[in-house]
């Protein structure tokens, strides 16, 4: 025991100390691989984040897609969240939404014109071209998109400053029911997920189906998916 004591106290005192030059050293060295794995670090965050909320997109995607089946063995046509049938729409182009009723040739041909001036409204908001795409949460997209979860859900609140988003008590009501009473929020600070059905329209041979877009207003560009079936 004496002698393993003499050889810890040897083993201590043999020790050198850092000089300050080298502790001066460690720490310049140590800041400097913090500063550069800073945004490294925020890249991953953001990266997660975006990752989220594209699974949440398709995860809400595959409860809608459940949904119309459903609608479709009730109704006999399938329809989206938010539908009262599978020929009206949820949001449009001119902010006002609109039914594909008529189902004559001629009224056919209006209810198409109508669904593609929603379908362009949709498709430029999602364009990557130009500055049309919508890229920014408090841009102002004239009653084309509905909130998913409602705009003034505190479980998944609208950010301040997103103006123009419809709030649908019915759809909202049906999309929360879907998710098993879960109301989904975006991961990013200025998110919110919101939807657009385009109306299907005509019958028999010559009818068509709506169609669902979904994304999350912190960037629509990047987050958004399509159902049409």
């Amino acid at each position: 025991m004496k002698q393993t004591l003499k050889t810890l106290i040897r083993n201590i005192k043999s020790i050198n100390g850092n000089s300050l030059a080298e502790f001066a050293t460690t720490t310049a060295l140590m800041a400097t691989l913090a500063a550069t794995a800073a945004p490294k670090l925020s890249e991953m965050s953001e990266g997660t984040k975006g990752e989220k909320s594209r699974n949440e997109i398709d995860k809400l995607i595959k409860q809608a897609g459940s949904y119309y089946q459903d609608r479709a063995d009730i109704d006999g046509r399938g329809s989206f969240p938010g539908q009262t049938k599978f020929n009206t729409s949820v949001g449009a182009a001119n902010g006002q939404t609109y039914s594909n009723g008529d189902a004559s040739t001629s009224g056919i041909v209006l209810a198409k014109a109508a669904s593609l001036a929603h379908t362009t409204a949709i498709l430029t908001d999602l364009s990557v071209t130009g500055s049309a795409g919508w890229e920014d949460y408090n841009e102002t997209h004239a009653a084309v998109w509905a909130s998913v979860f409602g705009t003034s859900n505190a479980d998944a609140p609208k950010p301040n400053g997103a103006v123009g988003i419809i709030d649908d008590a019915d759809g909202t009501a049906a999309w929360i029911e879907l998710m098993g009473g879960e109301s989904l929020k975006s991961r990013f600070q200025d998110g919110h997920y919101v939807y657009s059905v385009v109306a299907g329209g005509g019958s028999g041979n010559k009818v068509y189906p709506p169609v669902l877009y979904v994304g999350d207003i912190e960037n629509m560009t990047d987050f958004n998916n399509v159902l049409e079936p």
